[in-house]
């Protein structure tokens, strides 16, 4: 078994520095992701409705 000094165990390792590039990675190509499947779904303005407001409840009636 191999004991870290204090001094080595505050520098990650290469394996811990590959390792957090790879997720970094990882969770760049998921955020661009769902920000395709959001534009994809989004719904253009030009198709929108505006609400109209029912005025009967307005007025209490």
């Amino acid at each position: 078994m191999i004991r870290r000094t204090r001094k080595d165990h505050d520098r990650p390792t290469a394996a811990e520095v590959r390792a957090a590039e790879v997720q970094a990675a990882e969770h760049e190509a998921a955020r661009q992701r769902i920000l395709a499947q959001a534009e994809a779904e989004r719904t253009p303005l030009d198709d929108t409705t505006r609400a109209v407001p029912d005025r009967r409840w307005r007025d209490g009636r």
